[in-house]
């Protein structure tokens, strides 16, 4: 299988709900590496790599979060993969 990387920006009541805890957790049970951040509009941002169907199993759990968050709108982008990420973390 491929490897992938994906780029998203997570919109709707995604800051102070979890989210980048809960995303950092399923991304590290997935194998996944890259980060993710709260962005300053509200909106969560993450950069995922890995194995394709594990990327998409991260987007699939991101399209709706924790169950304190409400998710209204997930933009996505593909990339190419690079492995410049040893591990996923949440970064400022």
């Amino acid at each position: 299988m491929a490897q992938k990387r994906l780029h998203i920006v997570v919109r709707g009541r995604v800051q102070g709900v979890y989210f980048r805890a809960s995303a950092q957790r399923e991304a590290r049970q997935l194998g996944l590496t890259g980060w993710i951040k709260n962005r300053p509009d509200g909106s969560v941002e993450a950069l995922v790599e890995g194995e394709e169907d594990d990327v998409k199993a991260f987007l699939a759990w991101a399209q709706h979060g924790p169950s304190t968050a409400r998710v209204d709108k997930v933009e996505t982008h593909w990339r190419s993969y690079t492995g410049e990420f040893s591990e996923f973390r949440i970064v400022s």
